[in-house]
């Protein structure tokens, strides 16, 4: 009873500031979109999702989130597989490294994206040097500079949870493979890969999920067809004054995003269950 009462004495503080400062907003968000004037109604909803704008940034804001976690994966995989390969200390030191986009502001980051991808930013320069001749490929104001700047801030989170199941993975598994005539991309594809997927499915969940509610990167670094969800409300709560459009824009991201947080812990149960199915069948076998 008495680590019980110590329990509730640690936890109490933090699930009351939560539930103020969490809870309370959050479910004033949920009455905003379905209270109006005249009392309870789904006017909000149906004109939303008879709205072509919506529909349109609700596509795009899954288009950018898929195509950034897609881009933040192919490199930040490389990143954790050199970094599993390091011994401890070279490890940590590389992982202060991989640290060092937290240690910006993400507006501070955007606004140097427009100088370095700029019609005549430092990468166009750099390209016309090289070349010898005048370049200004467009990265700025449009799709290209919106993955740029959100695969930026997203790498990190790709690389630690792959690295956490690289490191699980079992090194006597590489050496029996190596003295059987393995070759690289065999040992890749056939252990490596399916081994660390339970990190990669994470990783790219959760990017996925973060990526649904940027708001200061598609604002400065991406074009009118590069809104996304977060944008929209900020255009019905400044602009068109419209609470309850704003509100109900809000319950709709809120829910997709339980709903993906939903199937990432469905994946994380079944992963815990086959690798508690194999053990037993290992331990059967031993037996046998």
């Amino acid at each position: 009873m008495k680590g019980r009462n110590d329990g509730l004495l640690y936890v109490g503080p933090a699930t009351v500031f939560l539930f103020v400062v969490l809870f309370v907003p959050l479910a004033y968000v949920v009455y905003t979109s379905f209270w109006t004037t005249s009392g309870p109604s789904l006017a909000a909803y149906q004109r939303l999702f008879g709205s072509a704008l919506f529909l349109r940034t609700l596509w795009s804001t899954f288009e950018i989130s898929v195509s950034a976690a897609a881009a933040s994966m192919l490199l930040g995989y490389p990143i954790a597989m050199h970094l599993a390969r390091q011994t401890p200390r070279k490890r940590a030191f590389y992982m202060v490294l991989v640290l060092v986009p937290f240690w910006t502001s993400i507006l501070v980051k955007s606004y140097a994206f427009t100088v370095l991808l700029g019609r005549d930013g430092i990468v166009n320069q750099a390209l016309s040097s090289l070349f010898h001749t005048s370049i200004h490929l467009p990265m700025l104001f449009n799709r290209f500079g919106v993955i740029v700047g959100m695969t930026n801030y997203l790498i990190p989170f790709i690389v630690f949870p792959v690295l956490a199941s690289l490191l699980a993975i079992d090194r006597s598994l590489y050496l029996a493979s190596e003295i059987a005539g393995a070759k690289p991309p065999r040992i890749f594809f056939q252990i490596t890969l399916p081994l660390s997927l339970p990190g990669v499915v994470a990783a790219g969940l959760s990017t996925t999920v973060m990526s649904m509610g940027f708001f200061v990167i598609p604002a400065l670094l991406g074009g009118r067809k590069d809104a996304m969800m977060s944008n929209l409300v900020d255009f019905y709560t400044r602009e068109a004054l419209d609470w309850n459009m704003a509100s109900a824009i809000g319950v709709i991201l809120l829910g997709i995003v339980t709903l993906a947080a939903l199937g990432a812990d469905w994946f994380q149960k079944r992963d815990v269950r086959r690798a508690a199915a194999a053990s037993n069948s290992q331990k059967e076998g031993a037996f046998a």
